[in-house]
């Protein structure tokens, strides 16, 4: 995962506006430690930040075509790239980078190609001929970009809205699956699949055909020129990750580089679920597992430099990045560059505990599309900004396109919720998976109750974080909120602590809009909360919220706090 940043139409095109540039670009280098590059041209300036993990010593970027009148700046991976190049026949390659593909399928097709490329990624790219420059994000938007505007009439790209909030005037994340073009005068959607629409689909389930586009997103995703591991939780959607890429390994030209034993990574409170569950998985599967441990003081104190860099005040996702941001640190002090992670498949699936209350499959299937569109403002935030703090680039299989389309296709009447026929949430990938033959997993593993990653490190962990808040914002402070904090207004002293502590980062008001609201119960939707009406008191985006839902679900919703904002996942 590297950073990008690309300034255009600046009107001080002086050193000292280059100058300015590097200073910005630095801002990311977290997330791009391997090498610095910088191209300008007239006022127009692409700077990147590299993590070199396809072709790390000859694949630096800016990237160019034959004679350097295209520039481009990538933040991502080109799964399908040596099928693009085999098109390409015509045109010299300068390295062996996934992404200089897209420098040559701009020359052949223009500013309509990006539907081509099969992968995640957010890019600039100028073409000096005409001065005319587009930039594009992945569908889902795995990798994070933002657009700004400055006061000198400047349009700005950034990986993270560090590198240009002082800068521009107005920012906004943007938006996925969305290209912008110069000529064409501002954004318009290139990703536009049948889905979107939140049409009801009529494809029979096909287990095979689902296991099978997994399987392929998951082998894909293996393409490294750097030692790479699994994020293992010990739940359903991490461990099918691990097993598929564990079945797959000994293939794979990563096996002849770093050998064909898989790595696997967890973190959690001693004593806590998923450090038990992770490794029976790993025991089950011959990993070399990695289990890692941190104290409830521990991801306290790094609360400030989390929210530096994941952006955003949302409760659960701050929750959840902590012990994934420790993690990620660990994880980069052993050598490791590249993980695979489990994010989506809840989204895709009904999995969160709260889709129990769907009550028809139109509902249900409305609501898996709504959180897939917001995913880039939580999970994919998350994880991306998470890892790539310290340099480590996460890949996320469930949000394959292929297999996104696989699985929204399927008639969600198999995805609802149906006791009475033994299914439970994520039937649908529980079964397709469900081989006696050859397993992928042990029975009690595949049909694991859902845990979301905040819970599952340990349950002390959110309480500590709620009675650290009480500690810090008083009562009166959390009455007068709404007069402090105006938008999103903070309801609960958590979502109080985390709003001051982000806006002591990020004061404009650009960056405070740049995190959606609403309330929450159990990571749904503010439109789900209407599924059940006991839900609008008792909103908390933990799992345990889902009352009656949750075999651990809080005892009694009076004990809870209330209207915690927002969610993992809209």
């Amino acid at each position: 995962m590297c950073g990008i940043l690309a300034v255009l139409g600046v009107v001080d095109n002086s050193q000292l506006k280059r100058a300015r540039i590097i200073e910005l670009s630095r801002r990311l280098r977290h997330r791009g430690p391997d090498w610095s590059g910088l191209h300008s041209y007239q006022d127009c300036y692409l700077a990147h930040q590299r993590l070199a993990i396809v072709d790390p010593t000859s694949g630096d970027q800016p990237l160019y075509n034959e004679d350097k009148t295209v520039i481009v700046t990538v933040n991502g991976e080109i799964y399908n790239h040596k099928k693009l190049r085999q098109g390409l026949s015509s045109h010299q390659f300068r390295t062996g980078s996934d992404c200089e593909v897209i420098a040559h399928l701009y020359e052949e097709h223009g500013e309509e190609f990006v539907d081509m490329l099969d992968g995640m990624f957010s890019f600039v790219l100028l073409d000096t001929k005409d001065k005319s420059f587009i930039a594009a994000r992945d569908a889902i938007g795995i990798t994070p970009l933002y657009l700004g505007w400055g006061h000198d009439g400047s349009i700005w790209f950034a990986s993270e809205m560090k590198a240009l909030m002082d800068d521009c005037e107005r920012f906004i994340p943007f938006p996925p699956g969305h290209i912008y073009s110069s000529k064409q005068g501002g954004l318009r959607r290139w990703y536009n699949p049948p889905w979107f629409s939140e049409s009801i689909p009529s494809t029979p389930y096909d287990s095979t055909i689902l296991r099978e586009a997994f399987e392929r997103a998951v082998f894909k995703r293996m393409m490294t020129d750097v030692p790479f591991g699994v994020l293992l939780s010990g739940g359903l959607d991490s461990s099918l990750v691990a097993a598929v890429a564990n079945r797959y390994l000994a293939k794979s030209d990563a096996a002849r580089q770093w050998g064909s034993q898989l790595h696997t990574f967890c973190i959690g409170l001693k004593g806590s679920p998923d450090l038990k569950a992770a490794q029976e998985v790993a025991d089950y599967l011959g990993t070399c597992h990695h289990e890692l441990h941190f104290t409830v003081q521990e991801g306290i104190d790094a609360i400030e430099e989390v929210i530096y860099h994941i952006e955003t005040y949302d409760v659960t996702t701050i929750r959840a990045s902590t012990p994934m941001f420790l993690m990620s640190r660990k994880i980069k002090s052993l050598g490791v560059k590249m993980v695979l992670s489990g994010e989506g498949s809840d989204e895709i699936f009904g999995g969160y505990l709260y889709f129990h209350k769907a009550p028809n499959k139109i509902e249900l299937h409305q609501e898996t599309c709504r959180k897939i569109k917001a995913l880039h403002l939580y999970d994919c935030l998350r994880a991306n900004k998470s890892t790539s703090a310290w340099g480590i680039e996460a890949r996320v299989p469930f949000l394959d396109k292929e297999f996104i389309s696989t699985s929204m296709a399927i008639d969600p009447e198999w995805k609802m919720i149906r006791p009475d026929l033994g299914r439970i949430e994520k039937w649908v990938l529980r079964n397709a998976f469900d081989d006696d033959k050859t397993p992928y997993l042990p029975k009690h593993i595949l049909y694991r109750q859902k845990e979301q990653f905040s819970d599952g490190v340990g349950y002390s962990w959110i309480d500590g974080l709620k009675d650290h808040a009480s500690a810090q914002v008083t009562d009166a402070m959390l009455k007068h909120a709404n007069f402090v904090y105006p938008e999103n207004t903070p309801t609960t002293k958590e979502g109080y602590h985390y709003r001051t502590i982000f806006e002591k980062l990020f004061p404009k008001n650009s960056a405070r809009l740049s995190v959606p609201g609403g309330p929450s119960v159990a990571c749904s939707t503010a439109k789900a909360v209407e599924w059940d009406a006991a839900w609008s008191k008792n909103l908390d985006p933990s799992g345990r919220a889902a009352l009656g839902v949750h075999a651990d679900a809080y005892k009694d919703a009076v004990d809870t706090k209330i209207a915690e904002p927002n969610n993992k996942s809209l």
